[in-house]
């Protein structure tokens, strides 16, 4: 069941921070209105994130400027003191 639980959560969390990031850059991936903006989308880097469901990875999607920061998922701390 958290096997089911924690796939559910990846697809979710993965579709939110494409859907924040499509918000932020203000059109959808391969619009027209989106070409010679200044900025697009620049893939993704990937980051394992710990739930209550166990660990999840997930692809945090960038953008050629280095603008967008995502707020959907905590902010990456390592681990100790």
């Amino acid at each position: 069941m958290n096997d089911l639980l924690r796939k559910e959560l990846q697809q979710a969390v993965n579709n939110l921070l494409e859907a924040e990031l499509t918000a932020f850059l203000g059109y959808d991936p391969y619009a027209r209105n989106g070409w010679n903006t200044g900025n697009s989308r620049n893939g993704a880097y990937f980051r394992k994130v710990d739930t209550q469901f166990g660990p999840i990875e997930v692809q945090v999607p960038r953008d050629r400027n280095g603008q967008f920061h995502q707020h959907t998922l905590p902010d990456y701390k390592q681990h100790g003191s």
